[in-house]
């Protein structure tokens, strides 16, 4: 934490190289979060350049008392977002992966958890990557989405319902 301060002081000074080294640092879990949210490689570009641009524009105003990680996805989101109304359609993830040329090389339950997983709609899903994936507390997702907690607990809990009917789960609370 104390890097990321130093490195985001550096920025803010002007310093290209720590933009950089952010830039490394980030631009993989950012790229993996876009392709997820927008369901398409080349609209997670978009999304993922424009946050970048924003951070560095911005980076005077992020609070150094709180931590970057949150914010820096919370711009991200609002990029994908804005990238999904502008183009209005949505490819599903595998088709996506065939476009770029990728062969999804995953064993079958990860296909369908994926598959899952995209085929949910966006209020159900982002919350589970970002909390699933991504380790984000309750709280932080709520702030993320400017949502309140309990709204977004009954995300997560109807996304998880969601997602156990499509694998073919027990619904919650029935015996075996």
């Amino acid at each position: 934490m104390k890097v990321e301060r130093e490195t985001i002081s550096r920025i803010v000074q002007g310093d290209r190289e720590a933009f950089r080294q952010l830039y490394d640092d980030y631009f993989d879990y950012a790229m993996r979060t876009a392709i997820l949210v927008t369901k398409q490689a080349e609209w997670a570009k978009d999304a993922v350049q424009e946050t970048f641009l924003r951070v560095y524009r911005n980076i005077w105003q992020y609070d150094s008392g709180k931590p970057f990680k949150p914010w820096f996805y919370c711009i991200l989101l609002r990029e994908c977002y804005r990238v999904m109304e502008r183009e209005k359609k949505v490819i599903p993830f595998g088709e996506q992966l065939e476009k770029i040329g990728v062969e999804p090389n995953l064993p079958d339950d990860a296909v369908d958890i994926y598959d899952a997983l995209q085929s949910l709609n966006d209020m159900y899903r982002i919350p589970l990557i970002l909390k699933y994936l991504h380790d984000y507390s309750e709280k932080e997702i709520a702030d993320m989405l400017e949502l309140n907690v309990n709204t977004l607990k009954s995300r997560l809990h109807t996304g998880r319902e969601k997602m156990k009917n499509s694998l073919g789960g027990e619904p919650y609370g029935t015996k075996a």
